[in-house]
């Protein structure tokens, strides 16, 4: 839903300030516009993240589709850099070179158009600041969701986006220097590569496999090192697979004198209480590499059954 406002306010927002940008001849106004564009944009990618990463698992991908949110949130980033960074640093040189058209007339619609944008972007803002502490009151993740931390960066970019396109063409109407409105195009520019690199670095570090936070591996590590059948953990690896899941693969000793149906009924009773323990590890996978019967039991099991969850 916050998505959903976010996207109907920035194609209004968008229309009234190429608008305002070409009655005016307002470099920072049309790059406000390109800014919103490129917000309208990226609202439609993260629609599509949100849509496709549901999609259960598959054979072709047995793991599920989680990471696509960060696959169209790292075409947000993108979006971003290119349609409002780029266009707003190219607006800026421009206007230091070739000056800009003034109109008084036009100022004041602009900035009335700009008066408007603050008020709908700052409600935009304000429910994805309220959904975000919801989501901290009642999920361990809070902004790890990558469409509502893109839809927070947006809109709190655009409003400080907005309140230098405001100030820029306010001094400019002033002073009759264009310098300050292209400095504030130049500015707006630098925001939002800025709050592109951000938005892509995060998305990179999901898509290539990111560990899960230490609070969820130190619950894991503890869950292990309580298992009397288990001697001592060698290496805990995780991976999150999406926005609440992940994988956890590790490799532990047992401790001697376990025949072989023994060994089997531990490693499936040790998955159990792990994901009882922390339920967001749906694929739990444990390398048994030290016990008297490892020929047996064999060297790896494979991934906790979805019903045995919450069983001892």
């Amino acid at each position: 839903m916050t998505v959903l406002v976010a996207l109907a306010a920035n194609l209004v927002i968008a229309a009234a300030k190429a608008v305002g940008g070409v009655v005016a001849g307002s470099p920072a106004l049309l790059s406000e516009a390109a800014h919103s564009v490129a917000d309208s944009l990226n609202e439609v990618f993260l629609l599509a993240a949100l849509r496709r990463s549901r999609r259960p698992p598959d054979r072709r991908h047995p793991f599920g589709y989680g990471k696509e949110r960060y696959f169209w949130s790292l075409l947000a980033a993108v979006g971003i850099f290119v349609m409002g960074g780029c266009f707003s640093v190219f607006q800026g040189v421009e206007a230091l070179h070739g000056g800009a058209r003034e109109s008084h007339q036009g100022y004041v619609v602009g900035l009335v158009v700009l008066g408007v944008a603050l008020v709908s972007e700052g409600a935009s803002l304000l429910r994805a600041l309220h959904q975000a502490r919801r989501q901290r009151g009642t999920a361990s993740h809070g902004l790890r969701d990558p469409a509502l931390r893109t839809v927070v960066a947006e809109d709190g970019a655009a409003v400080l986006g907005i309140l230098l396109a405001g100030v820029g063409m306010a001094l400019h109407m002033v002073t009759g220097n264009v310098v300050w409105e292209a400095s504030a195009s130049l500015a707006i520019g630098v925001l939002l590569v800025y709050v592109a690199y951000v938005l892509g670095r995060d998305a990179r570090d999901q898509l290539i496999g990111k560990a899960a936070d230490p609070e969820t591996r130190r619950r894991i590590q503890d869950v292990l090192d309580g298992q009397p059948e288990i001697d001592s953990v060698e290496q805990l690896l995780t991976m999150e697979l999406g926005l609440d899941t992940f994988l956890v693969a590790a490799r532990v000793d047992l401790v001697p004198g376990l025949e072989s149906e023994e060994v089997e009924e531990a490693a499936i009773r040790i998955k159990r209480r792990v994901t009882r323990a922390v339920p967001e590890a749906h694929q739990v996978f444990l390398d048994i590499t030290d016990a008297p019967t490892r020929a047996a039991a064999g060297g790896e099991e494979g991934p906790a059954e979805t019903g045995e969850r919450g069983e001892v």
